[in-house]
């Protein structure tokens, strides 16, 4: 897939000719919503013979129209993932322009005019409530009249789970409460993050659970106070392990939130290192014992509980290979 990073105005000079089918979007997680539209448009590249491609913003719009610090603002997934998982699903070319308040203030017609018809979109593929300017008028149902029957429109229906649409802001709701479960059900796949492990009080050697302290940059969005199963990438490897957000509460009142996970079967010096983790399933909330023995029975019991989760995991990704794993046993 080609990365192009647009800066308006000279957008003609960053692109490519060639007609393209575009889909439209922020595409903040690219969750199952998001993935219908650029499934959608893949279909409709295929059939009239153009690449695909997707264009979303650099930043989040709150930091242009609702002057929101960008350093304050955490996202679901970074540039970099989105990247990953634009590819993953067949974009052929990302564009990603960078949102300013020269870009904020185009009207409907000029942003149509120069950010569409100028990418040469021979059809734009989006969800039915895509935005390109004021709600009220630069909608999908007015996208026609600025578009002058220069290219196609698709408009994606709404997406729901349940009874409430799939939408970037259910998923970092639950996020925030803590819901990863529910959080990967709308997103289709597990939540990721990634951070940098940094020395932390140690306490954790001596309870036998060593753990990696994770810190994260401020722009991204770590599940809430709670104690998960997570899948963690440690350089080339993934490497099972249970992760605590949370204050550490039995060891004092007001501390400040921390991210530790304690990495099954693994040894090693990893300070310094880039850890991306791969939040699975929320066991339980955090709980305030009366002393370290009551901490540690805990932590066994989570132990036995993580390694089950990802048992039953593996048994309902791959069933051949489980039949062939107690097939051996059995032997």
């Amino acid at each position: 897939m080609q990365v192009i990073n647009l800066k308006y105005p000279d957008v003609a000079a960053q692109i490519s000719t060639s007609a393209i089918t575009l889909a439209l979007g922020f595409f903040d997680g690219v969750h199952r919503g998001h993935q219908r539209v650029i499934e959608t448009a893949r279909k409709v590249a295929d059939s009239n013979g153009t690449k695909l491609a997707a264009m979303t913003f650099d930043q989040h719009p709150s930091v242009v129209f609702q002057h929101a610090a960008p350093e304050h603002v955490r996202y679901l997934t970074s540039i970099a993932q989105k990247e990953t998982l634009m590819a993953e699903l067949g974009v052929d070319i990302l564009y990603i322009l960078h949102l300013d308040a020269i870009v904020g203030s185009l009207s409907p017609q000029a942003f149509v005019d120069q950010l569409i018809v100028g990418l040469h979109a021979t059809t734009v593929v989006a969800g039915f409530d895509y935005t390109y300017g004021p709600a009220a008028t630069a909608n999908m149902q007015r996208l026609g009249g600025y578009g002058r029957q220069r290219f196609e429109i698709v408009e994606v229906p709404k997406a729901v789970d349940g009874t409430e649409k799939i939408s970037s802001t259910r998923i970092r709701s639950a996020l925030d409460a803590g819901q990863v479960d529910e959080a990967n059900e709308l997103l289709g796949y597990q939540y990721e993050t990634t951070g940098t492990v940094v020395h932390g009080e140690a306490r954790g050697r001596t309870l036998g659970f060593p753990t990696a302290n994770v810190a994260h940059g401020n722009n991204t969005r770590v599940p809430g106070i709670g104690i998960y199963t997570v899948m963690v990438q440690v350089e080339d490897q993934w490497v099972l392990g249970m992760a605590s957000v949370g204050r550490n509460v039995t060891f004092g009142d007001n501390r400040p939130i921390t991210v530790e996970i304690y990495l099954l079967d693994f040894t090693g010096d990893i300070y310094g290192q880039a850890l991306t983790i791969r939040w699975g399933h929320r066991m339980r909330g955090e709980i305030k014992f009366d002393g370290a023995a009551g901490l540690v029975a805990q932590l066994q019991a989570d132990e036995q509980a993580t390694r089950a989760y990802y048992v039953a995991q593996l048994f309902h990704a791959e069933p051949r290979l489980w039949s062939l794993l107690q097939t051996d046993q059995e032997d």
